[in-house]
């Protein structure tokens, strides 16, 4: 039978968690640690080897040598390359070794899988809240330390702290997060129709209209499918209902039909029911065209809105330089909302309190963790603390400014959502919202039909299945 040997991460080797979880009752093989303790953390002396000098130095941490820790997570490639640049000063600072697991694209069953086993990591990065919050209901994962806690306090606005906690306990540290409440505009086309970047609602449809007036549409929206509606939704629906409420609606607290998602619709239908705003073929336009259309030469419209990796597309479809030719603001206040983001990112978790352990969780809430990182590229942090002229392009480096700034962050609507309701299906939100942008004049009517989707989609409550 095979056994597992634990990675060694100087040899780059990739093993998955399920398979940690299939082959740990085989038993120790060359190579391994004599000993385990809780959540993994051994004694074996760290290893040598060419691994490039630390990129800072560290104080403050405790003395771990011959500790050998385990982190897992989802990278591979260049990616993993560069969480194991990220260990680095953290090993040398310590003397611990850090092992890099891969968790494979299926976090939360491979985790799982290692729980039991008994052979979880002592850390791991996890790709949502939701993973983190049910590894804590099922108590694989531990609350962090007072130490650990105080750091998450000194770099982050209380906005990750909140989402890195499970009923009033710090369980999650916020390693990267990513933006798609951004807006991207072609700089001569909005200085011709002289509009400076707007800071309000109000502000921004008369900059698009201004930018229309001048003879190049005012918007470019790519609505061949059906996410670019819902990311607009998401954006105006937390700042006009609030935070509270957006987590309401999410958690199917309350029904589509509430005034609050009228009143967002209303003012969706304010830009997308005016054909003089849009750039004409909305509905048979991708997104990637959508980008295309503002900053090809000459261009087709004024502005586009998407997530931070627009910028990608374009460098890649366009000759626009960004920071130069294509520049971005944070979508606007409504209502005077806080600064707020919708995104995604990811956590990093504690399966053991060890010392070890607590300490790694440490130095990953750090800046200067979040520094290699972004010096290396490939990562926005919300580290308040991190150095943001490491970013290399000015776009990455306002994402950065936002994800820092913003006093409210939230996921996707759809992150827990039934496929069928929000995936891209006709009858879901996917499809209604195109419905509503081919003929916005009625948001109560189009809400009464998210309400009925939803209702097709969620299951039951167990009190009405039980009448059933």
């Amino acid at each position: 039978m095979t056994r597992h040997v634990p990675i060694r991460r100087v040899r780059a080797t990739v093993v998955t968690l399920a398979a940690i979880g299939l082959l740990a009752a085989c038993g120790g093989g060359p190579g391994e640690p004599s000993e385990s303790a809780t959540g993994g953390e051994t004694t074996e002396s760290p290893s040598g080897g060419d691994d490039a000098a630390p990129i800072v130095e560290l104080e403050g941490y405790p003395d771990l040598s011959g500790v050998t820790l385990e982190l897992a997570a989802q990278w591979t490639g260049p990616e993993q390359d560069t969480v194991e640049a990220v260990l680095e000063p953290f090993e040398a600072a310590t003397g611990a070794r850090v092992d890099y697991l891969t968790t494979g694209s299926d976090v939360l069953p491979n985790i799982r899988a290692a729980v039991r086993e008994g052979v979880p990591p002592n850390v791991a990065i996890v790709d949502r809240p939701s993973t983190m919050e049910q590894l804590a209901l099922d108590e694989s994962i531990v609350p962090l330390g007072d130490e650990v806690a105080a750091e998450v306090d000194a770099n982050y606005a209380q906005t990750w702290a909140d989402l890195g906690s499970v009923d009033g306990d710090l369980y999650g540290v916020w390693f990267e997060a990513s933006s798609k409440s951004i807006v991207w505009y072609n700089t001569a086309v909005y200085a011709d129709a002289g509009v400076a970047e707007p800071q309000t609602w109000e502000e921004f449809v008369a900059g698009l209209r201004a930018v229309s007036d001048s003879g190049v549409p005012g918007l470019s929206l790519g609505a061949d499918i059906g996410w670019p509606l819902t990311d607009w939704f998401e954006n105006v629906y937390v700042r006009t209902a609030g935070p509270e409420m957006y987590d309401r609606l999410s958690d199917r607290e309350i029904p589509w039909t509430d005034p609050t998602v009228v009143e967002a619709l209303e003012h969706l239908a304010e830009v997308w029911g005016d054909p003089d705003l849009l750039l004409p073929d909305a509905l048979d336009t991708s997104f990637p065209e959508s980008v295309t259309a503002v900053f090809t030469d000459p261009p087709e419209a004024g502005t586009v809105v998407g997530p931070d990796y627009t910028a990608g597309n374009i460098a890649y479809q366009t000759t626009a330089v960004v920071g130069e030719d294509a520049s971005s603001f944070p979508w606007p206040s409504m209502d005077d909302s806080a600064p707020t983001v919708i995104g995604a990112g990811t956590l990093a978790v504690a399966f053991d309190g060890s010392e070890g352990t607590q300490a790694l969780m440490r130095y990953l809430a750090s800046p200067e963790a979040a520094d290699v990182w972004i010096e290396r590229g490939g990562i926005t942090s919300p580290n308040r603390n991190a150095d943001l002229d490491l970013y290399g392009d000015l776009s990455s480096r306002r994402v950065a400014e936002q994800l820092v700034d913003a006093e409210v962050f939230r996921l996707d609507l759809f992150d827990n959502a039934p496929s069928s309701f929000g995936g891209p299906v006709p009858d879901g939100m996917w499809g209604i919202l195109l419905d509503f942008l081919a003929d916005p004049s009625d948001p109560a009517a189009t809400a009464e039909e998210l309400e009925d989707a939803a209702v097709e989609a969620y299951p039951a409550p167990a009190a009405e299945a039980d009448e059933d």
